[in-house]
Parts: C-alpha cells; structure tokens; sequence
C-alpha cells in the first residue's frame, strides 16, 4: 500500500455515520479520508483494508486505498468543533481511498447490473460480513459507467468481540437477505468455485501483510495473551478466520441462495 501525508482538509462527507471527509494529499490526490478516531475506531480501518484487499482479489472494483498521515495541527484551520475533535483524536495513521471524482450514488432503480457482478458482489459480502450494501445504502458507485465498491468499514462484524478463535465459520450470513443486488444475483452457484481459488492461503496473507502493526497492536490492546496479542498471530488469526469460512462456504451459499427464493 501507498502511503501519503494530508495536506488539506476539503470536506466532510457528513452523510456517513463516522465522518469521512475529502482531503487532499502531498501527492496532489484527492482522498476520502476514513478517521481512526471515530466512533467505529480501528476496527473500521482493518476492515476497509481487509475487505478491500479481498475485493481486489476478486476483481471487484474498489477505489486505491492508501495509509494517510494526519497531522492533529490541520484542526487549527477547522471551524466546526466536531471536526476539530475528530481531527486531533485521528493524529497519524489512517486509511483513505481515491476520490472517484464525478462518480454518483449507485441508483437500484435505475442503474443495471449483470447477474455475473451481482452474483460476485453478494458472494463477496456473505464472505466478508457486510451488513451495509442495502437499497436504503448501497456503498456502490457508479463511475464511467461502471459500478464501483466503497466503504467496508461495517464489514468483518465478527471481529468486534473476537478473541481470535473461529467460531462458526459456516454460520450463513442473515443480512445477506438485504442485499441490494440480491435479485439479480442469479449465478451464486456458478461464480462459487471461481471466486474460493483464488482466495489461496497465500493471497490472504498477502491482503493481511498490508495491515500496519498500529492498528493490529491497537485492535488487540486489550488481548494480554491470545492469537490477538501479537501483530503476527494477529493477522493469521484473519486468515484463519477466512480459510475456515471458505471450508464452511456450502452452507453460508446455500443461505444465500434461500435468500433469493
């Protein structure tokens, strides 16, 4: 991953619950910056990463995301005190994604998708846990024409009171009944074997190398002991995690497929 250092802050992006904002980076890029001290904290941030990386792996768009330094002195220049606290509250290490500049919001009425991208889409969000690709909030954009992914910090919801260990990796993922492509996702049976090979043990670790050691040291502060204590047994115990639910995908799919009917 790329790393930048903020230069300006443009905006916030009020209409999401953690206040991500439009910055501009040292790199003269344009970013969404997601804070480290928002109410959703960094837990938020490993699942951006985490998520993203596993997107990427199987080919589903998803804008760069880049580690961003935040100096706490840019709230000087903010007027709202809300921003001013998040800003102070966020100083060093965060995480943002390209700005998709001209991009609009994912339209489900209007905008159309094939079942093949349905199908990897929904597939994807019963793997990873995304509670947050409804009709009511889609995180999809469409850019050039073609829909992009945004926003998995709801993502990984089992990771919020996790001890390390994988307890139910087959456990079928309810919310997947949301979805917001559910109905045309027609071919989750078809896309299933495709998608599974190419999250090997070695792509996974290569999603999880990307995570800085602050944040796994920061997410497992309160592990004294335990897979979680560790930046290195914390990021095998990710891939652990998702090895087994892979091994357990037949019954999570099929829940899926339910959904549907």
């Amino acid at each position: 991953m790329r790393s930048i250092t903020v230069s300006r802050y443009v905006t916030p992006l009020r209409e999401g619950g953690s206040m991500p904002a439009v910055v501009e980076g040292d790199d003269l890029g344009v970013y969404v910056l997601k804070f480290r001290g928002a109410g959703q904290g960094v837990r938020a941030l490993l699942a951006e990463i985490i998520a993203g990386g596993i997107a990427r792996a199987l080919d589903l768009p998803v804008p760069e995301i880049v580690l961003a330094h935040l100096d706490p002195a840019l709230a000087q220049t903010e007027p709202d005190p809300e921003i001013q606290d998040l800003v102070r509250a966020s100083a060093g290490l965060n995480v943002a994604l390209d700005y998709l500049s001209g991009a609009v919001n994912f339209d489900p009425a209007v905008d159309r998708v094939t079942p093949d991208f349905a199908s990897r889409l929904v597939w994807f969000d019963a793997l990873v846990g995304n509670v947050d690709r409804t009709a009511r909030n889609t995180n999809l954009l469409m850019w050039h024409r073609n829909p992009w992914l945004i926003d998995h910090g709801a993502a990984l919801t089992f990771h919020h009171a996790w001890g390390g260990a994988v307890a139910q990796p087959a456990k079928p993922f309810a919310p997947i009944a949301d979805h917001v492509l559910l109905p045309q996702a027609t071919l989750l049976a078809e896309v299933d074997a495709g998608l599974a090979q190419r999250l090997t043990p070695q792509c996974l670790q290569a999603v999880l190398a990307d995570v800085p050691d602050e944040f796994l040291a920061l997410a497992g502060a309160e592990h004294a002991d335990g897979p979680l204590a560790a930046p290195a047994s914390h990021r095998q115990a990710y891939v652990d995690y998702f090895l087994a639910r892979l091994a357990g995908r037949p019954a999570w799919l099929q829940g899926a497929i339910d959904a549907r009917g």
